[in-house]
């Protein structure tokens, strides 16, 4: 089960108009910092990001399943129960299954989630799309951040350009 903080900035999210992967981006960020402060372990980071969006859908994040090709059948069934579930959010979990799954991830290491993986798990997606798409990403980005945020961006931009020179 997803922390309170964390549906409450998932909502936030939505509220705000924000897509639904950046609304599954806050149960993701939860599955990183419970791998983190030793929680539990996960294999890799795919298996860890896999972790947080599969809460997001069974939360009832409008996040659809991977398209055909995209992923393997089994994964791709999986995330279908899942956003199923997430579409009826009604009986809880097995406790027996859950702590099934809890206890076979406090077997594995902590290396996934530190910056370096991430880091290393960030440029190997990127490097999967194109061009176009980064810079189209890049582009929303700027156009959505606000006033502010785009005012915060510039001054530590300076900042930094300061501290080079």
């Amino acid at each position: 089960m997803p922390e309170k903080k964390t549906l409450e900035r998932a909502r936030k999210d939505k509220r705000q108009g924000k897509s639904p992967s950046t609304q599954a981006g806050e149960f993701v960020r939860e599955e990183i910092h419970h791998v983190r402060e030793g929680k539990h372990g996960a294999r890799s980071t795919k298996q860890a990001i896999a972790i947080g969006l599969s809460k997001a859908r069974r939360a009832g994040v409008h996040l659809p399943p991977p398209a055909e090709g995209q992923a393997s059948v089994r994964t791709r069934r999986r995330a279908e129960r899942d956003y199923e579930k997430g579409k009826h959010p009604s009986a809880n979990a097995s406790s027996t299954r859950s702590r099934a799954s809890e206890n076979a991830l406090k077997h594995e290491g902590h290396q996934a989630a530190t910056p370096e993986a991430l880091a290393r798990h960030a440029r190997t997606s990127a490097a999967r799309r194109g061009k176009t798409a980064r810079s189209k990403a890049a582009r929303k980005a700027a156009r959505t951040k606000g006033a502010r945020n785009r005012s915060l961006a510039a001054k530590k931009a300076a900042e930094t350009r300061a501290a080079r020179s």
